[in-house]
């Protein structure tokens, strides 16, 4: 596309979820635009096309209420800021009960179609081996956890810090159609209506006590791939893959991604499930279903046994089995400054999960605000920090503030990969929580919720102070955009 601008343009490198927004919100600034994306020349280890914000694992962005959770907390500040990545997310969005997930293909075409059609992008298919050069004033590496070699490496030459890696796991699709629906239901968890749902947007595989144990059993027995080049890598422990929770005890699945509460067996409503396989749409066609929380490194002939051995998925037929790949990420705390631009080298940010965030919601985030620094930067306007009690300041808190671990604390834990959670967020005002009239008892777990809508309810008003937007209507929808003059049309 031509560049009608004065403006000389800022390179990113890197066409996910993070190099998408990033660009977004700096050509939405005014300022031109070069993206560099090697997937179409080069691929990498899980990626299966050439799109742009292509998503590699599950396809929910997580729950999108913004009244007492802290991800659609992110998520309703993203659609205030303006984000291309959630006006993609809400127009390409599947059934998921309280959360919000997509369509994968529709999403990452509607985003590649809109970066494309900017006129202040450029989008330039190709491989940047090592750090930028110096003439590239403004740069954002926004290469994600699956960062190639030679940029890696010059990464490294340039910080002098090794580079900090984690495992994470991908989860298997089902063909819905393979899917034994005489033992299976439908059903949300406690048949919750969520966005573009019906309070019955997942299939349950109910298990009795027996088959429970034996599928443990075969897990902690599976072939799993070997580890001999990345020997000694720590696990993010928000993507355990599914075996390595199983060997962590026997009940543990059944208190995470198996547990049963809030699911009535519409084939046996008096017999309670002693453990439940959920699956979650994952295409618009509803032709094929994700299995939650079952990312996974066994081997694929072992997943295609072992996963066959649920009630409901004895003939099943995977579209996808799942993966294991290597995610890299810096030592943000370390090396970057709080408009995430390289300490040692000015004008260069990072964004994205290569700086220690966990999520597609949470790189998005990170790539809108390193948009949003540099665009500014560029105009020569001063760089507005969001309030760390907003979702988005906490995240970047979290990220250019986390802890460092000096000689001097060998016991201290080093910095890891997160996601957006409340223990980020800085804690109320003294007094803030006080008890309803007419309420009696007030309990811990009562405190909590009214903490946590408080914090809500705090973060999304300074975030539209920060924004420059009027105070909203008492009312939140979480299920939309806040304001319809904000969201980018797509």
């Amino acid at each position: 596309m031509t560049q009608n601008s004065s403006f000389s343009p800022i390179h990113i490198i890197g066409g996910g979820l993070a190099g998408s927004e990033a660009a977004w919100q700096i050509a939405q600034a005014g300022v031109p635009v070069i993206l560099h994306e090697m997937r179409g020349v080069r691929g990498t280890d899980a990626h299966q096309t050439d799109g742009l914000a292509e998503l590699v694992c599950s396809n929910s962005f997580r729950s999108d209420d913004a009244s007492a959770n802290a991800v659609g907390v992110i998520h309703a500040e993203m659609r205030l800021a303006g984000s291309l990545i959630m006006a993609c997310a809400d127009r390409h969005q599947v059934p998921a009960g309280g959360a919000l997930a997509v369509d994968r293909d529709g999403f990452s075409d509607a985003v590649t179609q809109a970066i494309h059609e900017h006129p202040l992008i450029t989008v330039v298919r190709e491989e940047i081996n090592g750090l930028p050069p110096t003439d590239w004033d403004q740069v954002i590496i926004a290469s994600g956890p699956l960062t190639s070699p030679a940029l890696a490496e010059g990464i490294r030459e340039e910080t002098g810090a090794d580079a900090l890696a984690f495992f994470d796991a991908i989860a298997p699709i089902v063909h819905r159609d393979s899917i034994n629906m005489d033992i299976c239901w439908y059903q949300s968890r406690y048949d919750k209506v969520g966005p573009g749902g019906t309070g019955k947007d997942y299939i349950n595989c109910p298990l009795d006590e027996a088959q429970y144990n034996a599928f443990i059993d075969a897990l902690i027995a599976g072939d799993a791939v070997g580890f001999k080049e990345w020997e000694g890598t720590p696990y993010f422990d928000g993507c355990l893959p599914i075996e390595v929770m199983a060997e962590r005890g026997r009940e543990t699945l059944r208190h995470g991604p198996m547990k049963p509460m809030g699911l009535t067996n519409a084939h046996n409503p008096t017999v309670k499930a002693y453990a439940v396989v959920q699956l979650r749409q994952d295409n618009a066609l509803g032709t094929l279903y994700n299995m939650v929380g079952f990312q996974t490194k066994l081997r694929y002939g072992a997943q295609a046994e072992i996963f066959r051995m649920i009630p409901g998925l004895e003939n099943a037929e995977f579209a996808r089995l799942g993966g294991l790949h290597r995610n890299t990420y810096i030592n943000s705390p370390t090396l970057l400054d709080r408009s995430l631009t390289l300490k040692s080298r000015k004008g260069l940010r990072f964004a994205g999960q290569i700086t220690g965030c966990e999520g597609y919601v949470e790189s998005a985030s990170i790539g809108l605000l390193a948009g949003r620094f540099a665009a500014a930067e560029r105009k020569g306007e001063a760089i507005s920090l969001p309030p760390a009690t907003t979702a988005l300041g906490a995240l970047l808190n979290h990220i250019t503030g986390g802890h460092i671990v000096s000689d001097d604390e060998p016991g201290k834990r080093s910095f890891q990969p997160m996601n957006i959670n409340f223990g980020l967020f800085p804690d109320l005002e003294p007094g803030s929580i006080v008890k309803p009239d007419g309420v009696k008892r007030f309990r811990g777990k009562d405190k909590t919720v009214m903490k946590r809508q408080l914090m809500c309810a705090r973060a999304l008003a300074d975030c539209r102070s920060w924004l420059g937007l009027p105070p909203a209507a008492p009312t939140i929808d979480a299920t939309y955009p806040l304001d319809e003059g904000t969201v980018p049309s797509v």
